[in-house]
Parts: structure tokens; C-alpha cells; sequence
């Protein structure tokens, strides 16, 4: 099925720079000296792009990367063969160039890209908490029993995971957007870590369940994790490592994170608001 796409309204600045190939000034952008931990996007279709630990200082005045996500950048040179052209493989937007062979970092590798091509998400709040991203069916189950994990500041359901901006429920209902539904967790670690989460996340609904959950059916309803940083992903494919161990064909996506998109507030705590308790998830012991 194809997916339906709706893209973000483009200033005209970065219009000029995503769909007809300017640069911006050096040193003018947001993201040319900033160190934030978290997934780089596509300013336009939201489609992650690269990682923070990625992200390096090389002082030419623009964001530096030495890796890309695999498969989210695409690559062609130039007409004159002086320079190599990067764009967002998903929407063609441009990105920057580039360049190897400068010595910056063990990969040799600089991709120099316009901060008006990109957006940010944070894999930590303003106050320090961390963020973590989990779909595993109806977001209002996933929502109500991670809420009980002691260390959980605050839950948020709604979407992640498509190229639709702006989802609306029904939109996502449709199951052709490519969205999940899904619960950002603003925790502190200083008292649970994101293992704790995820391993709570492995047994709070069934992960072997492929787009479906419980009696809920489309791709919506998808398992996944949306990683916000390398030890995230790495953490969360151990886990998977060790649940297949089991024998467990846990068909959980392990995903970098995307824009999300808050549900309607009838959606947020719902089941508090009508005194009823998840018919499709329940805690079982898998670790």
C-alpha cells in the first residue's frame, strides 16, 4: 500500500536551499555550534537523517556529520564533477555536500549540511529528564502501565513514524500513513533507566504480534521503539537479542525517531479519565 505524504510549509529561505539547492551564510545556522543529544530530520518530510553522536566540530561554519543513518541520504555528483550533492532520500530535498579525505574523524568523511535543512529531536527535556519513544498497539494501554513505572515523569500518546505531517486520528486509522501510534516517557534516570522502560515496554503487550495487537488490526498497531541515541538502539537490540533467545519471534521495529505528533486530548490519559482498565495489554513476565 502506498503511503500517503504530506510535507511541512517551507519558509522561503529554506525553500531556496531544500528544493533549489542554495547555501546558507557560514555560521549562521541553528545547528552549526550546537551539541544536544538526539536525531537530526529532514526540515521538510521528517525523515531522520543522522544521529547526534554523528555530529562533529570541523569549523568550516556549517553542521559536520561522519555518518549518516543507513539508507536516509542519497548521494550524486556533481555536472562538474567538483563536488558530491547530498539530498534526503526520501523526499529528494537538499541537504548540502560531501567531502572526504580532510582527516577530521577516523571515517574521513565530512557531510556539510544547511541547518535550514534539518529539525531536531531532543533525547532529553529542558529540565534534564530523558525521553523514550514506544508503539505496541492502542497507545492507551502502552500509556497506562508505563505510567506506573516509578521514575516516570510524564506520558504523552500520539504518532510517529509516518511522512504525513500533521496526522489526524482518523488520518492514521486509515493505516496508510505510515504512523504508529505511539508514548513519548519523559523519565529520570537518575531513578529508571531506559532498560527498565524497554523491558517493562517487552512485557506490557506481545512483540511477536506483527501490526496487530490484542484484537486491534492495521500497521498503526505496530511493535516498535523509536531510538533517540545510539545506547538506546543498542540497548534495545540486546533486549530483542535476549527475548529471541527465549524463542520469542519478536518482530518489534528498532527505528530512529521522528517528529511526533500529540493525539487529541481525548486520547491523553484516557483510560483515567473513563475509570477503565487496558482490554488488550496486561504485565507478562518475559525476562
Amino acid at each position: 500500500m502506498k503511503k500517503k505524504t504530506r510535507y511541512h510549509n517551507l519558509s522561503s529561505e529554506e525553500e531556496a536551499i531544500i528544493s533549489y539547492c542554495h547555501t546558507e551564510r557560514p555560521g549562521s545556522g541553528t545547528f552549526d555550534r550546537f551539541n544536544r543529544e538526539g536525531v537530526y530530520l529532514c526540515k521538510r518530510c521528517d525523515a531522520p537523517l543522522y544521529l547526534s553522536e554523528n555530529k562533529f566540530s570541523s569549523g568550516c561554519g556549517w553542521p559536520s556529520f561522519d555518518e549518516e543513518i543507513q539508507g536516509s541520504v542519497t548521494r550524486t555528483v556533481d555536472p562538474n564533477g567538483s563536488r558530491t550533492e547530498i539530498r534526503c532520500a526520501a523526499c529528494q530535498g537538499h541537504l548540502g555536500h560531501v567531502f572526504s579525505g580532510e582527516g577530521f574523524t577516523d571515517k574521513d568523511v565530512r557531510h556539510c549540511v544547511n541547518s535550514l535543512s534539518l529539525r531536531f529531536v531532543s533525547a532529553t527535556t529542558e529540565q534534564g529528564y530523558e525521553k523514550a519513544y514506544f508503539a505496541g498497539g492502542c497507545f492507551w494501554g502502552v500509556e497506562y502501565l508505563l505510567k506506573k513505572v516509578p521514575g516516570v515523569i510524564q506520558t504523552q500518546v500520539g504518532f510517529m513514524g509516518g511522512a504525513l505531517v500533521n496526522p489526524t486520528y482518523e488520518e492514521v486509522c486509515e493505516g496508510d500513513t505510515g504512523h504508529l501510534e505511539t508514548t513519548t516517557v519523559v523519565f529520570d534516570p537518575k531513578i529508571v533507566s531506559f532498560e527498565t522502560l524497554a523491558r517493562a515496554f517487552f512485557e506490557i503487550h506481545d512483540p511477536t504480534q506483527l501490526d496487530y495487537q490484542g484484537p486491534d488490526r492495521g500497521e498503526q498497531y505496530a511493535s516498535a521503539i523509536f531510538y533517540l541515541t545510539k545506547r538506546q538502539e543498542a540497548t534495545t537490540l540486546a533486549l530483542i537479542k535476549l527475548l529471541k533467545s527465549k524463542n520469542l519471534n519478536v518482530v518489534t521495529r528498532v527505528l530512529p525517531a521522528r517528529l511526533f505528533y500529540p493525539a487529541d486530548d481525548h486520547h491523553q490519559d484516557y483510560y483515567q479519565k473513563v475509570g477503565k482498565t487496558p482490554y488488550c495489554h496486561a504485565r507478562v513476565q518475559r525476562f
